[in-house]
């Protein structure tokens, strides 16, 4: 038995939910860095324990994942007040657009994506 196919009905569904969840909210962060780590722990995290078979265990992982999904809301909603700019991994200005004299032209996203 492993962490997706634990022994209660539900147990798979609501680890796939929690694991779905993360991904998702860690996709708010407002900064590509702060984005890109918390999907990459969050992937780590969940490789880490997919062999976990003691139904007891799950549990408690499963209470420290919805804890850390609480603790990426906030950090989230804090991240969206500050404006930044986009980096070119992002799809941002490359530093080849000149302003007038010479400067590099920042590119300020408004709203969502």
């Amino acid at each position: 038995m492993s962490l997706s196919s634990a022994g209660r009905g539900d147990m798979p569904f609501q680890v796939r939910s929690l694991y779905r969840s993360l991904l998702r909210q860690s996709g708010q962060f407002a900064a590509y860095n702060f984005r890109e780590y918390a999907k990459r722990r969050t992937r780590d995290a969940f490789r880490e324990h997919k062999t976990e078979s003691e139904e007891r265990r799950i549990q408690e992982l499963m209470q420290k994942g919805l804890k850390e999904l609480q603790m990426l809301k906030r950090q989230t909603v804090v991240s969206q007040f500050f404006q930044l700019d986009r980096l070119v991994v992002e799809g941002g200005k490359t530093g080849k657009q000149t302003g007038n004299e010479g400067g590099i032209v920042r590119q300020k996203d408004q709203g969502w994506d």
